[in-house]
């Protein structure tokens, strides 16, 4: 069961949190949809290769990633949003897509983006496509530790000019 190991982790340390079953869905705003939660309280979970290296980034389901921003952040050269194929594997107790925002429990460096910080409560995917955990922000921040940055957008380009010309398009 995808939840097993969060939910280890979450008793192991003591974390208050809640669980949710839902709809199906397979988007972060589908999910904040299908379970009323704010767009801006849903943490979704966007893998990117920083310099050949899987990193995961952690903005709020109504946004983007700005990868020009990410890039600066991250302080890479190089920064591709990445493919299922690129990371499915490092998940392997999860659903493709529905990785909870916990990257420490898998070995990838966790960046999370400052307007999730903001936040009294996050939601977000339990592992698969039908639960829902949601937790203060800050005890999401304690168990994880994340990196803040600035790389979230509420425009819908997750591309900029840039990066687009270094991939070839």
């Amino acid at each position: 069961m995808p939840l097993s190991r969060l939910k280890t982790f979450l008793e192991h340390n003591g974390i208050q949190y809640t669980q949710q079953t839902h709809a199906t869905a397979y988007t972060a705003a589908g999910v904040a949809s299908v379970s009323h939660v704010k767009g801006k309280e849903m943490a979704k979970a966007v893998m990117v290769l920083a310099d050949d290296k899987l990193v995961m980034l952690v903005v709020p389901a109504n946004t983007h990633i700005r990868l020009k921003q990410a890039k600066a952040a991250l302080k890479a050269h190089q920064v591709f949003l990445a493919s299922e194929a690129d990371f499915a594997h490092v998940f392997p107790d999860c659903e493709v897509g529905a990785m909870p925002p916990f990257g420490n429990l898998y070995g990838t460096p966790v960046f999370v983006d400052e307007a999730l910080t903001q936040d009294k409560e996050i939601a977000f995917n339990a592992g698969n496509h039908r639960e829902l955990i949601k937790m203060s922000y800050a005890e999401y921040e304690r168990a994880v530790q994340p990196q803040t940055v600035n790389v979230a957008t509420h425009t819908g380009h997750v591309y900029d000019e840039e990066l687009m010309k270094d991939r070839g398009f």
